[in-house]
Formats: structure tokens, sequence, C-alpha cells
């Protein structure tokens, strides 16, 4: 059997696991509670994201006995063929290399032409060094171009809500399952920017791969060790140039192989008529690239890049004390300094979010908040009896809890004291609440609250209208003691614009129990 048609197989195979996963963590076993305990399954063996989330937060998350350590399978791999991870295995590598086939080029010396190393391919090493930098100083921002928590953010974001809104015009609706497509705030801009890398394979074959890929560029720097490699006999190799022809990673087969960019896809081996190119154990280096060519300075550069960037970000103090009061993050949240050392804005609690709640962060917490998760109740309302979004966080940003713990009806993993998770506080805008400011009856919010006792109660209060006429009016309150900062008030406030009744993360406990020093509801320390 021929290799490509083996290597082709494989990638159908990760591919459609990576999809399937995808879609089953976000659609129909979510919301039929049947969640798959392998929804991260890419992310956790994804070994760019243990790096990343252990240079800042100094221990690899766990999850039972592995999670994220099973990184660890994928560096190996790295050391024995090299990046073979990318073209064997990679879900978002699988789709460029299809994509960038529609315009491979007929003639072979066109194909061997786009196939070329490009000195742009040094790039995706200084984007990795920059984002190391930036990690090694507690700003893990990794996601932005890690290829499978892109690909996930992407599918979760843009793709699927397309391909769900387009299904509900064309198919008759008993064949969708109820409720509405859910929406993403910025979603545009995420499909925009992986349309984008889609689009440019059509100028350069596997462009994401070769020039901006920070995992790969991660592989690439172990592929130096790699005990197998391709070797070319030089007495055979009539340097007729073939081999580049279907090159994945434009590694120049048949001159000094460069190890860091070859992809192990092995058409070369297929491709060369004249059997000069095999894949060998531990051959000798002679001939070969062991490191990638790209200067010192500019690795450098780049971490120095990512390790001023760091505290620049934060300088404004928006992750601290001057917080902003859209920044409600989902129930099992870790404290914020910690939780942006672990969150990788995969999206895999965007998906998994039965009221479409939670959604991906555009300023509201900072530039380096950009894609995490807030919950923005214009959308939804977050359930009371539910812990979805914890269940699939491959990072520990979101903690993995029951719903009787986020209740406080259970200790925490470690055995700390229940306490009811408390997301933030709702507060009342008297100047648009219609009892308040209009005189018109109106108690949606505490209809709705889901807390008991309800945290929104209402008190009768005699009024006397414009022209002197008696009204008494049932006018609401909030008493902060009760409030878990569901959302559910703001989301059903007949007030649509700007909702008379609105959530801050004032109040907020996070992880633990109690709220941190900034964010206490009346009083610091």
């Amino acid at each position: 059997m021929r290799i490509t048609l083996v290597r082709r197989l494989w990638q159908a195979a990760f591919l459609g696991l990576f999809l399937y996963l995808a879609f089953m963590t976000a659609g129909l076993a979510a919301r039929l509670g049947a969640l798959s305990a392998s929804a991260s399954f890419f992310l956790e063996i994804d070994p760019l994201v243990a790096l990343g989330t252990l240079c800042a937060t100094g221990a690899l998350y766990h999850i039972g006995a592995f999670g994220l350590a099973w990184a660890l399978v994928v560096f190996a791999s790295a050391l024995l063929f090299g990046r073979a991870f990318c073209s064997w295995v990679c879900p978002f590598g699988t789709t460029h290399h299809a994509i960038g086939s529609l315009a491979r080029p007929r003639a072979a010396e066109d194909r061997c032409r786009r196939n070329a190393y490009r000195p742009a391919q040094g790039l995706k090493y200084v984007v990795l060094a920059g984002f190391l930098g930036a990690a090694c100083l507690g700003a893990v921002q990794i996601g932005l171009l890690d290829p499978l928590a892109l690909y996930h953010r992407s599918l979760t974001a843009s793709v699927f809500p397309v391909i769900e809104s387009a299904a509900r015009q064309a198919l008759p609706g008993g064949l969708i399952y109820a409720g509405e497509t859910p929406l993403f705030q910025g979603g545009w801009l995420i499909g925009a920017a992986v349309l984008a890398f889609f689009l440019a394979n059509l100028a350069l074959p596997r462009f994401f791969c070769r020039v901006l890929c920070p995992l790969g560029a991660l592989l690439g720097l172990l592929s130096r060790f790699a005990l197998f490699r391709i070797v070319r006999d030089e007495s055979a190799c009539t340097d007729c140039g073939l081999c580049r022809s279907r090159c994945e990673g434009a590694c120049d087969p048949g001159g000094k192989l460069r190890q860091s960019e070859c992809l192990a896809c092995l058409n070369c081996i297929e491709d060369c008529p004249h059997g000069a190119l095999s894949f060998r154990f531990f051959p000798s280096g002679a001939g070969a690239r062991p490191r990638p060519e790209v200067r010192d300075r500019r690795l450098l550069l780049g971490a120095c890049v990512g390790v001023v960037a760091a505290p620049l970000v934060r300088l404004g103090g928006g992750t601290e004390r001057a917080f902003s009061p859209a920044a409600v993050r989902p129930p099992g949240a870790v404290e914020e300094l910690e939780f942006l050392k672990r969150c990788i804005k995969c999206g895999q609690c965007l998906r998994v979010c039965p009221t479409n709640v939670l959604q991906p962060a555009l300023l509201e917490a900072g530039i380096e908040g950009l894609w995490t998760p807030i919950l923005n109740m214009r959308y939804g309302a977050c359930e009371k009896n539910c812990a979805l979004c914890g269940q699939v966080c491959p990072t520990g940003a979101i903690e993995r809890l029951t719903v009787a713990q986020r209740n406080g009806e259970a200790p925490y993993p470690e055995g700390a004291t229940p306490v009811v998770v408390k997301l933030g506080t709702s507060f009342f805008d008297r100047g648009r609440c219609l009892p308040w400011a209009m005189d018109t009856p109106c108690n949606v919010c505490e209809e709705v609250c889901p807390v008991s006792p309800k945290a929104i109660y209402s008190l009768e209060t005699a009024l006397a209208k414009r022209d002197g006429t008696a009204l008494a009016l049932k006018l609401p309150r909030v008493d902060p003691s009760l409030c878990i900062g569901c959302g559910a008030c703001e989301h059903a406030c007949p007030v649509k614009d700007l909702p008379a009744i609105r959530v801050t993360p004032a109040g907020e406990t996070r992880s633990r129990g109690w709220g941190t020093r900034e964010r206490g509801l009346l009083l610091k320390g």
C-alpha cells in the first residue's frame, strides 16, 4: 500500500475524531447531559499547551492520573519521528493540506517551486519565543495561534453556528434539535481570521504550518534529536528535484535536509524515481541541517517582546483594581490572575454552555483577556444547575465542579468548606427600572430569580403620580447576601437596550468561595 494512502487515512481518522468530539462537546451531547470525558483530548495532548501553562503556573494541570501529561506522548514522538504529528495527526494541518491541494499546479516544475524553502519559515520560531517569554511572566497567549486551540475556537464561534443556521433554513424543523442557534460576539472576527489562514494556502501550501505555527516550531526544535530521519544517498541522487514536488514542509529533501521543517510525510521517498531517499533509524547527521535557520538575535528579540508585553498589558490595572464590570467569569473560574495564567482561549467552555451566556471576550477583560470566556446576559443566563464548562476545560482555568459543589451542597474536591459559588452581584439602575422610574408595575426579575429564598424581593410603597393620583407600587430590591450573579434577572428584564438590572463581578467568589481582595462587594482587605 502506498505511503500517501496510509497517511491520508490516518489524517482523515484524526480529523474525523476531532470534529466529532468538537461537535458532541457543543451540541447534542452537552444538551442531553451526555458529555464525553474525552472532549478535550486533542488539547490535552498538545505539547505547546502543556509547556505554556507549565511556564506560567509552574505545574502541569492534571485530571485524574494524566491530563496535560498526555502531551509527553507527543513530545516523545517528536524525539522519535520529528514533526510527524503535523502531517499525520494535527487536524488543523490536515485541513490546510486539503485546501492547499486545490491550487496545486499540474506541472512538476511549478509544484517544486511552490514547495521550495523560504526564509519566512523562520518566523514561527520567533513567534514561539515571544509566547513562551510572555508565559514565563504569567501571561498565557499561546491560544491565539496554537493550531488546536485556534481550530476549536473557530469551530465554536464561527463554523458550527454558520452550519447550524444554514441547516435550520434548509431542513424541516423537526430534524434539528430544539433551541436557538448559538451566537457569539466577535464571531465574525474569529471566522475571518481562520478564513484568511485557509485562503493563504492557495498562494503557499500549508502557509500557517510553515510560517506561523508555534506548535510546529516547538516540534521542529525537538526534531533535531529525532532518531528516525530521511536520508539521501548522494550516489543515487541525480538532483532532479522531484522530491520537492509534494514536500509538505518545504524542507529540501533533495539537498541538505532541514530537519526542523521536515514533517515526515514521506512523500519524497515515494516520489523519488531513483530510490535515493529513505527513512532510517539514527542515520549520520552529515548532509542535513539540524537547527532551524533563524538567527539567535531574532529569537532573543521575540522572547524580549513577550517578556515586555506581559507586564505592559497590565499597567492599566484592568485585571485587578480597575476591573471591568462586564468581565463576569464562569462558575468555577479560579482567581483572575491565575485564570489568565491558565486560560488558552480554546472556546471549549463556550461550546458546551446550554444557554449561550458564555461569550468570547473582546476588550471587556483587557487585551490580555482577549477571547477568554465571560458571561454576557444579553445572550442568556447562567443556569444554576449546570457546571458543564468546567468539565471540558483542559487547563484548570475553570475547575471541574459538580452541580452540588457549585450550589454549596458538597465540599470542594480538596475538602474545603462548602460555599455557594457567586459569580457577581446584581444592581438596579433605578433610572431605567419600570417601577422605580416610570411608575409601571413590573416584577419579572423577582419571578425569574432562581435562588431560594429569592435574592430579589419587592416592598409595596404608596406613591403619588404627577397629577396627584395615589398609586401603590411594588418596588424591587436586591439582597446581595443571596444573589449569586447568575444573570437570570438581567436577561429577562423587559428593558432590552440596557437592562434596568445588571450583574457585575463585585462580590464574586473564585475557586474556594472567598472573594478576591480587589473585588469584594463593600470592603477591601
